[in-house]
């Protein structure tokens, strides 16, 4: 198993010769919120469909 830091690495190695450095803070952005998300939802903090309607709705009110 790779340590954190060689998937960062690898993430940055495929990334294109040109890219900046906001490209590559972009991308290691995402991959922290996807990583973040997919802890929640491992550890049942989710919200049904009907939840987020909800909520939407009463965001999307005001």
């Amino acid at each position: 198993m790779s340590t954190i830091k060689q998937q960062i690495i690898e993430l940055i190695k495929g990334l294109p010769e040109d890219c900046t450095i906001e490209d590559i803070h972009y991308h290691l952005y995402v991959r922290e919120k996807v990583e973040h998300g997919l802890r929640d939802a491992g550890e049942g903090r989710v919200y049904t469909q009907e939840e987020v309607e909800k909520r939407m709705t009463k965001w999307l009110a005001k």
